[in-house]
């Protein structure tokens, strides 16, 4: 008798099991049929490894979500029971392989910024019993082996903070792949067999529990675009299929993370506190007032030029309510980190889109932030 399904979790972070893993849990109380997740630790960072006594807790572990809804204080605890183990890629490979040839159906990730990096001692295939360095060589290797047991194609579902994530690590395995000199029927396999869904992810997860869970906010987002063949382990209400992620990637990027770079800009040149947060500069009247004004006055009309008013109207009130999360320490010189790239991105990238809308709009405090930074 064949082992039920099961969904392959790489990455421990607690962004993962706030999301992901928690949707998981309410989708199972909910009456779904959730396979179970097992996590990877695809590192060998020895306190990323103290969760996985955690992951094997038949009494789960804790999700606190902590915020404002509707401007009213909210706080819920969900013990989260979805995740059945967790494996180190390092010293469970043989138990990995198992799962990934066989039950496995689809694959979550979020292995952080340099998650697709290949370092050299993954550009050969493995020999032996070898364990690659890298989620990609990992990865590459395990659907290999899958592929050679004649197993049905994964749909893997990434959750890396790159545009367009399922497109860029399906280059990045399938490139791999040739370079190792892998059969082309495998590399057909990949693309003809597997399906890789872009996603977008959004919520803040403040902190960690020990040896497993998260401090979250009430909000969160898991965006998917529709593609054909793609079926999901199971459904939520923060889970949207979409046939347009870009729209998703603009709003969080030039209404929530430009608001991040434009307080932290304020915060710098006014000379802030070194630990003022987030919520504390929402706090001053004088700083919400003007992040306001900037909002209403500058980027609303930029989404406006593109036709998503409506959608930017909503997402900018939701995102000043998680600015002002009373249980939220998002510390004003952390955002500043890399600030020059950031702006550029943020607020320069907005106005280059707002620009090619063919619109003329007037942005003179986003214009002049982004032309500091030149």
């Amino acid at each position: 008798m064949s082992e039920a399904p099961v969904v392959l979790q790489f990455g421990t972070s607690r962004f993962l099991q706030a999301h992901v893993d928690l949707f998981a849990e309410e989708a199972r109380a909910a009456g779904q049929a959730v396979p179970p997740i097992v996590i990877v630790q695809t590192t060998r960072d020895p306190e990323r490894a103290r969760r996985l006594a955690g992951f094997a807790d038949r009494a789960g572990f804790p999700v606190i979500l902590r915020g404002l809804r509707d401007g009213t204080r909210f706080e819920r605890t969900v013990q989260v029971r979805s995740v059945r183990e967790g494996l180190s890629a390092a010293g469970d490979w043989d138990r990995l392989v198992d799962l990934a040839v066989g039950p496995t159906t689809h694959i979550v990730s979020n292995t952080g910024d340099s998650g697709y990096a290949i370092p050299d001692a993954d550009r050969a295939v493995p020999t032996g019993n070898q364990v690659p360095v890298s989620f990609c060589g990992m990865l590459t290797e395990l659907l290999h082996r899958r592929w050679q047991a004649g197993g049905a194609g994964v749909t893997l579902l990434p959750c890396e903070l790159v545009v367009r994530n399922g497109d860029v690590l399906r280059a990045a395995i399938e490139g791999l792949a040739r370079n190792q000199g892998r059969d082309g029927a495998f590399l057909d396999w990949l693309g003809r067999e597997c399906i890789w869904a872009n996603t977008l992810v959004d919520r803040i997860v403040s902190e960690p529990l020990h040896p497993a869970g998260a401090v979250a906010e009430p909000y969160a987002l898991w965006a998917i675009e529709r593609q054909p063949g793609l079926a999901l382990p199971f459904t939520h209400p923060d889970i949207v299929l979409a046939d347009d992620l870009d729209r998703y990637e603009r709003l969080k990027l030039h209404i929530l993370n430009l608001g991040h770079s434009w307080l932290a800009a304020r915060w710098h040149d006014g000379g802030g506190a070194a630990d003022q947060t987030v919520r504390a500069a929402l706090a001053d009247a004088e700083t919400r007032a003007a992040l306001e004004r900037v909002m209403a006055e500058e980027v609303l009309p930029g989404f406006a030029a593109h036709g998503m008013a409506d959608e930017a109207r909503i997402y900018i009130a939701t995102t000043l309510e998680r600015f002002a999360n009373p249980f939220l320490d998002h510390r004003l010189s952390d955002i500043f980190g890399g600030h020059t790239a950031k702006i550029d991105k943020r607020i320069g990238g907005f106005l280059r889109w707002v620009n090619a809308s063919g619109e003329t709009v007037e942005m003179p405090e986003l214009r002049a932030l982004a032309g500091q930074q030149r």
